[in-house]
């Protein structure tokens, strides 16, 4: 027997995503809303109360008001930012931590990580456990992506799908945008619960002209890490590869460079997440590559989804 999915929000830019996903599943049997009633409180809760796993690809305040209105028995998958920290949802990092499968595979409330904040924790949080940085360490990160992580009004600017009032792409597209200038972009809380650290990060993203795609960046200065009298690069490089090396979805590479450039789309359309370091005796750099749309969002959601059911994670995202 397949398991019945039903997707709140199919038709937005995460929820499209996951569709594709199951077109080649013969395990899943989706639920499809009538298009005149995806606003019907009511039609979506019976929809969420038949389902086996439920995703939400909604706004906040909309994933807040039906996961409070669906009965606890519910399995739901949020991939908003409205439940990242919540106490009562578990977060949706597999890799996150030893248990943290286990508490995914047991509840009926996960919050899909930010795709932003999926490789700025994947890149930290080994260092912290391993306490070769402490938690007030000062930490920033410069992050790019693709513009599909902005949804459909950003993929329609960048698109220049109105081409009757705009005849031409607006200059401003055709260059990096930097954003969340005032230090309060959305996916700092995750960053801080799911890290545990006690100062705020330095947080530097960039979308550009590309679909998808995203590459995250933490500098470390080598002197600040305690690694017992291992040279630092080793050391970090070491930790990551004994951290990650039974993840399927993340791999550790020394080299991910194309001719000493790294470039932030290397890993669009795929499920998987890269993590490098590199640099010399007094400058490392951390990277993180990965798709916005895949490891950072839909892949990791249906990721979650397999594992809530017990079945094989890498399953339709191979």
């Amino acid at each position: 027997m397949p398991y019945k999915v039903f997707i709140d929000g199919e038709e937005g830019t995460t929820g499209l995503k996951i569709n594709e996903y199951f077109r080649t599943r013969d395990n899943i049997e989706l639920l499809h809303i009538d298009r005149e009633k995806r606003k019907d409180p009511e039609e979506r809760l019976r929809l969420i109360k038949k389902a086996d796993v439920s995703f939400l690809c909604l706004p906040d305040a909309a994933s807040r008001e039906i996961a409070a209105a669906a009965p606890g028995e519910c399995r739901i998958l949020d991939t908003s930012t409205a439940h990242r920290t919540s106490p009562q949802w578990v977060y949706g990092m597999p890799e996150l931590c030893e248990s943290q499968r286990e508490k995914i595979r047991e509840s009926s409330r996960v919050a899909v990580p930010g795709c932003h904040a999926t490789g700025v924790i994947l890149l930290i949080k080994p260092l912290l456990d391993e306490g070769m940085l402490s938690e007030d360490y000062p930490f920033s990160a410069f992050s790019i992506t693709g513009y599909s992580g902005g949804g459909k009004k950003m993929i329609a600017e960048y698109r220049n799908e109105d081409r009757q009032t705009k005849p031409e792409k607006e200059d401003p597209l055709k260059s990096p945008r930097q954003y969340g200038i005032t230090q309060h972009h959305k996916h700092l809380p995750e960053i801080m619960k799911a890290t545990g650290l006690s100062a705020l990060p330095s947080f530097i993203p960039v979308v550009a002209d590309y679909y998808s795609g995203m590459e995250v960046i933490v500098p470390i200065k080598a002197d600040m890490l305690k690694t017992g009298g291992r040279e630092p690069l080793a050391a970090v490089r070491e930790l990551f590869r004994e951290r990650y090396i039974n993840e399927p979805m993340v791999r550790v590479t020394e080299k991910m460079d194309d001719g000493g450039f790294i470039a932030a789309g290397r890993l669009a359309e795929t499920n998987r997440l890269e993590i490098s370091a590199e640099g010399n005796e007094e400058n490392i750099i951390l990277t993180a590559t990965y798709d916005n749309l895949g490891k950072g969002a839909s892949g990791a959601a249906v990721q979650n989804m397999n594992i809530m059911l017990g079945i094989d994670e890498e399953k339709g995202l191979v």
